[in-house]
């Protein structure tokens, strides 16, 4: 919208204007917070805040909401006489953010800067490619295969496709490539990270195994890679030991050396800047309550271009083309009520998370295990909304809390029954679920139907399948994958 319309203008000097700035809400939301403790069998009824049973989120994704009618429209704006005034309204908003900092090491430094300073993969192996004497058509094909590894690190494509490829059907010129790839592929294997260049997971697991101390485990693990990876990752010990020759002892030690490798070496080289998340909405705890405040950063910092504005009256003063004047007023007019609808936009994601504080206010005191059942339905008929805006408003923003940064999505979840005849969230269960595996026996890890079993001690109604879904969101892996060596 800068792009296209003139009188839109951004300024991050300016001083704020408080008839534009958004209220926050600097009262604490809540000074009734129940304290508890969460015993050690993770028995708190309080915690599960069990509540009247709720209706089921339908999680409308419609775009088209009923409150949308009272949201400005441009086109009402547009239709007048094409007289340019002066509105109170044209000055900048959102200029209160103050200057991006953070405290690392007193570095002036952005998390993004950062993220954007990392090294890339590529680049790594080619700086080490510089110390070695390769005449230029090696050099080149060595230039070929890193830039054809995927992000992890991997050649996916074999040394004879990607000769084809270039080659285009010259036969000769397309062994000759490969024998060139051949040789450029020893010497990628030798660069850092080891593992790089691999083909595969047992390849790159051997590559790995090279710079290990030769000993009869490190013999034992080159063996384990030679097999089927299905047994290494089922922890077939019994079978492992008769396939590759060695004692169980010796089998069981080899797997743990091969379990402490890099299964992804290209992985720490990923570019983190896309995984960098700046919240929209900031929670403090002060007293008992919480403060809710938008993050200024987010904002942006708009105005109506005053020169252009004073053109046009000097424009019109003049008597110029009316038609000419009359679609000038008109871009005037939509960056005004563009400025208001962004004004409108950042109200709501305010009114919402501060709803959203008010509903979970035992979360951000005793964490996820206090997370209460919550539908879009609760929030939208509070603040008076549809919630199909509720779902708009809580996607892909994000609140920064005293246990972390989630999105606004996260503090929503279903209602599973208990014995009471009330409700647990969903998202306590699945803190429970984690609580559990983090205690459980690693000599006999917890099945799913266990789980399931504990769960209803606690007074939840939640069927096997549901916590293999759950743990598996999770990302924990099954009973038999959890076994202690």
């Amino acid at each position: 919208m800068l792009d296209e319309n003139p009188f839109l203008d951004i300024n991050e000097d300016a001083a704020p204007r408080e008839e534009f700035g958004l209220q926050q809400t600097d009262a604490p939301i809540s000074q009734d917070v129940q304290e508890f403790e969460v015993a050690p069998e993770f028995i708190a009824a309080s915690a599960l805040e069990t509540t009247a049973t709720a209706p089921n989120d339908s999680q409308v994704t419609a775009e088209k909401a009923a409150d949308d009618s009272t949201e400005p429209k441009l086109e009402e704006s547009w239709e007048g006489d094409g007289t340019v005034e002066s509105a109170p309204d044209d000055g900048e908003w959102g200029n209160d953010a103050a200057p991006r900092k953070n405290n690392i090491d007193d570095s002036d430094a952005e998390a993004s800067d950062l993220a954007g300073e990392h090294e890339t993969l590529a680049a790594h192996l080619h700086r080490q490619s510089l110390s070695l004497r390769l005449s230029d058509i090696d050099r080149a094909a060595l230039h070929f295969l890193i830039e054809s590894l995927n992000d992890d690190g991997y050649l996916e494509d074999s040394l004879a496709s990607l000769a084809e490829g270039l080659a285009k059907g010259d036969l000769v010129q397309s062994e000759e490539l490969e024998q060139r790839f051949a040789m450029a592929l020893k010497l990628l294997h030798h660069m850092e990270p080891a593992g790089v260049g691999a083909r595969n997971l047992a390849e790159c697991l051997g590559l790995q195994l090279l710079d290990c101390k030769d000993c009869e485990e490190t013999r034992a693990a080159m063996a384990i890679c030679h097999q089927p990876m299905e047994l290494l990752a089922k922890r077939d010990v019994k079978r492992l030991s008769q396939l590759c020759g060695f004692a169980d002892a010796v089998i069981k030690n080899a797997i743990a050396m091969i379990g402490r490798l890099d299964p992804k070496p290209g992985r720490r080289f990923a570019n983190v800047e896309r995984n960098v998340v700046i919240p929209d909405v900031i929670v403090v705890k002060v007293g008992r309550g919480f403060k809710v405040t938008l993050n200024s950063d987010v904002m942006p910092r708009l105005k109506v271009h005053d020169i252009y504005v004073n053109a046009m009256k000097q424009h019109k003063g003049a008597g110029s083309n009316a038609g000419a004047g009359q679609a000038m007023q008109q871009r005037l007019q939509e960056a005004r009520w563009f400025i208001k609808n962004i004004q409108q936009r950042f109200d709501t994601i305010l009114r919402v998370s501060t709803a959203i504080v008010e509903r979970q206010k035992n979360f951000f005191t005793h964490g996820e295990l206090a997370m209460r059942p919550l539908v879009l339905r609760e929030i939208a008929d509070e603040l008076g909304l549809h919630e199909s805006t509720i779902s708009r408003v809580t996607t892909a923003k994000y609140m920064n809390t005293p246990f972390g940064t989630f999105e606004l999505k996260y503090f929503f979840g279903s209602a599973l029954g208990t014995e009471t005849g009330g409700n647990a969230s969903s998202t306590a269960v699945r803190a429970l679920i984690k609580q559990f595996v983090a205690i459980e026996n690693l000599k006999k890890p917890l099945s799913d139907n266990q789980i399931s079993s504990m769960l209803k001690e606690q007074g939840i109604e939640c069927a096997r399948r549901t916590v293999a879904k759950y743990r598996e969101a999770l990302r924990i892996a099954p009973a038999n994958l959890r076994k202690s060596l």
